[in-house]
């Protein structure tokens, strides 16, 4: 699929941590970007957008639209032959509501988006922003894997709403995405598989879990201990330049992990201590599992969660990102360096 780098580009969620470095590597580029607020009028929310050097030369178009009105993201969409859809909530404790938290938004709004898409003449290709969540559910689930790698093939068979409920949800509405594309053959579909995201923000916003959990082990939050959680870690510059690649890469398809390699808490901190050492309340070391056991309900774990998660880690298979869409991955030192220098400018941290 061929996209004409002069046509606009829209981009979902442009306020969003990811959606934010898409939009700033496109103007770089010096592409035409429509994006989506959910209200216009909160300027605050998306300053940073405003202040992008790039932006200041009518490049960029701010448009007001919200996951859950259908039909409100169609004028951005006018004259856009790409759709990155990244708009989505990210959150995985303190929910209350899943099934309007989360589900909603994510499943309804990827509905909505690409219902606008099927009336649009001009859209040829829609990236969406999953996630490996949509990928596997918990970390054990890698002991039932042939070759103990989690690939593309992989999908996320056990996350319900009373479990993991943001996983649910990014696998409900990549689904639904598949599905959609499968009804018509006028525009395709790419998808972006993350992990972990981590990297410098380009807004000073916090709420953000990947901003949060950095900014938690360096403020004292931590400071008596981790649970042995594994994450696979991504920078976010890397995850921003591959939605573009997958874009504009004609023979690109289906879905693409995104993920440079897995960490334990533990070493996420290491890696801050030895590029500050000295600067922050990093954590004294790995809680003991019974401990962890214990104190689930008051972290906001379940403990299915402690069960399925702690202790074990897991491996995936980044290499159709590698050699379909060209992506060199950004060492996590770089990633987490860059990302504390950041949260410090912006007096953060």
């Amino acid at each position: 699929m061929n996209i004409n780098p002069n046509s606009p580009i829209l981009v979902t969620g442009g306020s969003g941590y990811i959606a934010s470095w898409v939009i700033s590597l496109l103007l770089k580029k010096g592409h035409t970007v429509h994006t989506t607020v959910r209200n216009i009028s909160k300027r605050e929310n998306y300053s940073h957008l405003l202040e992008l050097e790039d932006a200041q030369n009518e490049k960029l178009k701010i448009f007001e639209a919200d996951l859950m009105k259908e039909g409100s993201f169609a004028e951005a969409m006018n004259d856009c032959e790409l759709v990155i859809h990244t708009a989505s909530p990210f959150v995985v404790q303190g929910i209350e509501d899943p099934e309007k938290e989360l589900i909603e938004p994510a499943l309804k709004g990827t509905e909505n988006i690409l219902n606008s898409v099927n009336q649009n003449q001009g859209v040829k290709r829609v990236v969406l922003t999953s996630s490996v969540a949509a990928i596997f559910s918990d970390n054990k689930d890698i002991l039932s894997i042939p070759g103990g790698k989690f690939t593309e093939e992989h999908w996320n068979t056990k996350s319900s709403l009373e479990h993991n409920p943001y996983s649910y949800s990014k696998t409900l509405a990549e689904k639904k995405a598949h599905e959609m594309v499968k009804a018509q053959n006028r525009w395709d579909l790419v998808v972006i598989n993350p992990g972990f995201v981590l990297g410098p923000s380009l807004s000073k916003r916090t709420d953000s879990t990947s901003v949060r959990t950095v900014l938690q082990l360096c403020d004292g939050t931590f400071f008596l201990g981790v649970p042995e959680l594994y994450f696979g870690v991504v920078d976010v510059r890397d995850v921003a330049l591959a939605h573009i690649l997958a874009g504009f890469q004609p023979s690109a398809s289906g879905r693409h992990i995104l993920c440079k390699e897995t960490l334990p808490l533990m070493e996420i901190s290491d890696h801050i201590k030895k590029k500050f050492p000295g600067k922050f309340l990093n954590p004294l070391l790995v809680v003991p599992y019974f401990l962890i056991w214990i104190v689930a309900p008051i972290l906001g774990f379940t403990h299915k969660y402690i069960e399925e998660n702690i202790g074990c880690s897991f491996q995936v298979d980044n290499t159709k990102s590698i050699q379909e869409l060209g992506i060199a991955y950004t060492d996590f030192s770089k990633t987490i360096e860059d990302h504390i220098l950041q949260l410090q400018r912006d007096k953060l941290l």
